[in-house]
């Protein structure tokens, strides 16, 4: 579950004002306890997907913070896709934590204060072949029992707000059991 020699850390943090697909790496982001990320398009209590956001205007926002495992960008280099931090729209980037096994209602402790409570596996949208051709395949994929694997990351909401950035540690605190597998939020 962690990389022994350093433990669970932030690699990279990224946020776009706009909705775009990819989001630019900055120094920090600022999380808003319910809100998510400060200066980030999808930022705010209720739903700011656009596809969500016509669907149910008033649905409370599960998806407020966007996390990536930075091992997968060397799983895309082998099949052939280049991608690096930001690019598929996550807000933070970690490193030696398999955050897809994560049950629902983890917390990470991202940084000094910023908490957040993992509330689903992301399921990308077809807008990702506009990143890459091909792309969605190679992240969303059939299991040996046929079921569907996401591997584009998870999402959580903002329990503490605080300042995070590339370095910081990551500590977890999983929910009481029994677990519950992550669904798609």
């Amino acid at each position: 579950m962690t990389d022994a020699t350093r433990g669970p850390r932030v690699v990279s943090v990224s946020r776009a004002p706009e909705h775009y697909f990819s989001k630019a790496v900055v120094p920090n982001i600022r999380l808003i306890e319910g809100i998510g990320v400060e200066g980030d398009a999808h930022a705010g209590g209720t739903t700011q997907h656009r596809y969500l956001l016509r669907k149910d205007p008033g649905r409370p926002n599960l998806t407020q913070v966007h996390l990536l495992h930075s091992e997968l960008f060397g799983e895309l280099v082998d099949r052939g896709f280049d991608v690096s931090a930001g690019e598929l729209g996550e807000n933070v980037t970690t490193a030696g934590l398999d955050i897809l096994t994560l049950p629902l209602g983890t917390r990470l402790h991202l940084g000094a204060d910023a908490v957040v409570e993992v509330t689903g596996l992301r399921s990308p949208c077809k807008l990702i072949n506009g990143l890459r051709a091909g792309l969605m395949k190679a992240l969303v994929s059939k299991g040996p029992d046929g079921e569907v694997l996401r591997e584009s990351g998870i999402m959580s909401v903002v329990v503490a707000g605080g300042e995070v950035r590339a370095g910081d540690h990551i500590r977890v605190e999983l929910p009481a059991e029994p677990h519950v597998a992550l669904g798609v939020v």
